[in-house]
């Protein structure tokens, strides 16, 4: 036995449940003996606590994992905690392990809890590494001339192509050496965790149907998409019926793929077409490539703008007079709002927890501009619903389409689901799919049945207003509308900045959340910082520059107790509070969110009650750390209330 297998390293998997190319898992078995874990820890989630079918999907793949890694000789370990800290240590001290080593993850509450975590297992004298087993390039590696974050993403991407990048995936290992364990762990069985009750079971038995989780699986997936579904990307992506995306985004989610495995299996298809002159194929490969870098720059903008899932990116927004109204809101998400592209689209979704790109823009744009409604709702339902339920691509995709981005949708761009249905869906076999109703409805009409004769309508035994809605609002309406909330935004910020001039410092607050919006900070690294790091792969966390003195500064995020929006009083979001307008200097943003983490798990989506979550459960709240307490005191604190608990 080598001097390095008396090592003990923990590997604490979260999304990243694979093998192959798991850089943790590779250094870890590299160093000696290893003891996986996995830890649930619901309290934790808060407001983004995992919808019905992506708790599925992870259930499925924690069972394929726990069966790789028994085969490779270690025992995979399940944990069910109120506190993943807690957790951590009870593994450390059960094991005697010396070090902790992760994949990072980039949403902001990962983020803020990754950090802590990490440096109170340095307190505690524990080594801790973490790795990048999510992306092709840091959040933290790319930046442009004067060393400020992209905020688009053509600039963003084409300097990633541009940039060298690690080139061959990481190994599986072969076998991986058991830590034995001689303490107490409260470990659980998969079904102990709690990620399917039994009133789901039904409903979870037809996504196994369609879907096969795990990261094995996923490897058969790519495989497929490689060889017989990439070369006509180009063309099939563009069209919203049947398999006709390469269908890996819950596998990239949940880590069963490595996205460099995927990006460097397209780039080798690319060059191969390219030297038999297969233009399509090349094409093809460019758009799939691009998909994969919107991936990428979705967790680029949530880590340098850590904001994005609360607020607009772009200030503007903050104006936009919202309608709240959640009676339009339940009939977007039932798929009854009378226009049948959007309705087959939102019926999809809530049947099989999937949708298509196009079909996903589609109903977003819908319901932000045609029905006014704040996009963070939308962006909520989709994180309850999608099989691929993934927070960083949801706010991207949503801030995009609502016009927060500076190369997103313009705001004032609302196309028409009818001229949407006839170029996506001509022969309308996605629309009588889902709507059943509609399924004799003659082609020409499929899209806009509002205005076809009485004698057609009778004829396929459609009665609007009965069994298919009328459209909730008139298409011409909805843009009058959306014209007025557009020049009253305006209007609105005209007033707000002559009162700031005037010297009256009028505070305007955005009516969907009560959250106010900063103006996109300039974003730099910091050359030294306090937070500990252990490796030039370990985790990185920005630093913000004040724009008016140019000096290192942040802004101590301003977050707002908001009123919980009932469902029977769905306008209280109009009520106004008060924000905190202080400024710090502080070491990052895991630091800056960490002081404020009490106001952030209150603080959820100001969405109806009824569809807050997808189970309805409460909103979970950190404690309040007692910062009297040394690090360590709080450590040994934890530990003890939690067994005295058990």
């Amino acid at each position: 036995m080598s001097t390095s297998s008396s090592n003990k390293t923990i590997v604490w998997f979260r999304r990243d449940l694979r093998i192959d190319d798991n850089p943790a898992l590779a250094a870890a078995a590299k160093d000696g003996s290893v003891f996986p874990v996995y830890i649930w820890c619901p309290k934790e989630e808060e407001q983004f606590y995992p919808g019905r079918v992506s708790r599925w999907w992870l259930k499925q793949s924690l069972a394929h994992l726990e069966q790789s890694l028994k085969s490779l000789g270690s025992e995979f370990v399940l944990i069910k905690t109120h506190s993943t800290l807690s957790a951590l240590l009870d593994c450390i001290n059960a094991t005697g392990a010396t070090k902790v080593v992760f994949n990072h993850l980039y949403d902001p509450v990962s983020l803020v809890r990754d950090h802590n975590i990490k440096e109170k297992l340095a307190e505690a004298g524990i080594s801790v590494q973490s790795y990048n087993g999510d992306l092709l390039y840091e959040p933290w590696e790319i930046y442009d001339e004067k060393g400020q974050a992209f905020t688009t993403f053509d600039a963003y991407w084409d300097k990633c192509l541009n940039t060298q990048m690690e080139s061959i995936p990481l190994l599986p290992p072969w076998r991986l050496l058991p830590v034995a364990v001689t303490g107490t762990i409260e470990r659980c069985s998969i079904e102990d965790l709690g990620l399917e009750n039994e009133t789901e079971k039904a409903s979870n038995a037809l996504l196994g149907r369609a879907w096969s989780p795990g990261w094995g699986n996923a490897d058969k997936a790519l495989t497929e998409f490689i060889e017989h579904n990439l070369s006509d990307y180009s063309r099939s992506r563009l069209k919203v019926g049947g398999n006709s995306t390469s269908l890996l985004s819950p596998y990239l989610h949940f880590g069963e793929l490595s996205v460099r495995k995927v990006f460097h299996s397209a780039l080798m298809k690319q060059l191969l077409w390219r030297r038999e002159h297969n233009a399509q194929g090349e094409e093809s490969v460019t758009h799939f490539l691009k998909a994969i870098g919107l991936r990428e720059y979705s967790r680029y903008l949530t880590f340098n703008f850590p904001f994005t899932h609360e607020r607009s990116l772009l200030s503007h927004l903050k104006y936009f007079p919202w309608h709240a109204d959640a009676n339009r809101f339940k009939a977007w998400r039932q798929g009854r709002t009378g226009y049948p592209l959007v309705d087959a689209g939102m019926r999809e979704l809530w049947a099989t927890g999937w949708i298509h790109n196009r079909i996903r823009v589609i109903v977003s744009s819908f319901a932000v501009k045609v029905l006014l409604l704040p996009w963070r709702w939308g962006m909520k339902y989709f994180w309850d619903t999608l099989l691929d339920a993934d927070l960083e691509c949801d706010i991207l995709g949503w801030q995009y389409i609502s016009g927060s981005l500076p190369d997103g949708h313009k705001l004032e761009r609302l196309d028409s689901p009818q001229i949407q249905g006839a170029n996506f869906d001509p022969e309308g076999e996605y629309v009588r799919q889902w709507l059943p109703e509609l399924a004799r409805m003659p082609t020409e009409w499929i899209h806009h049945p509002w205005d076809a004769p009485l004698t057609v309508l009778k004829a396929a035994g459609v009665e609007l207003g009965l069994n298919y809605p009328k459209p909730v609002i008139d298409i011409d309406t909805a843009r009058e509308h959306l014209r007025e909330a557009i020049f009253k935004m305006w209007e609105t910020e005209a007033a707000a900045k002559a009162a700031t001039l005037d010297g009256m410092n009028e505070e305007v607050f955005d009516n969907s959340d009560g959250i106010e919006t900063s103006p996109i900070p300039k974003v730099i690294l910091k050359e030294k910082s306090s937070c500990p790091t252990y490796s030039s792969n370990d985790q990185k966390v920005p630093s913000f520059q004040n724009g008016n003195n140019g000096s290192l500064h942040r802004k101590r995020a301003k977050f707002v107790e908001e009123e919980r929006l009932s469902a029977d009083k769905p306008n209280n979001h109009n009520k106004q509070a008060g924000t905190s307008r202080g400024e710090e200097d502080l070491c990052s943003t895991a630091e800056s969110s960490a002081s404020k983490r009490q106001s952030i798990s209150r603080m959820s989506f100001s969405v109806p009650q009824s569809c807050s979550s997808s189970d309805g459960r409460p909103l979970q709240e950190y404690e309040s750390s007692d910062t009297k307490r040394s690090v360590q005191e709080k450590i040994n604190l934890e530990q003890t209330s939690n067994k005295n608990g058990k």
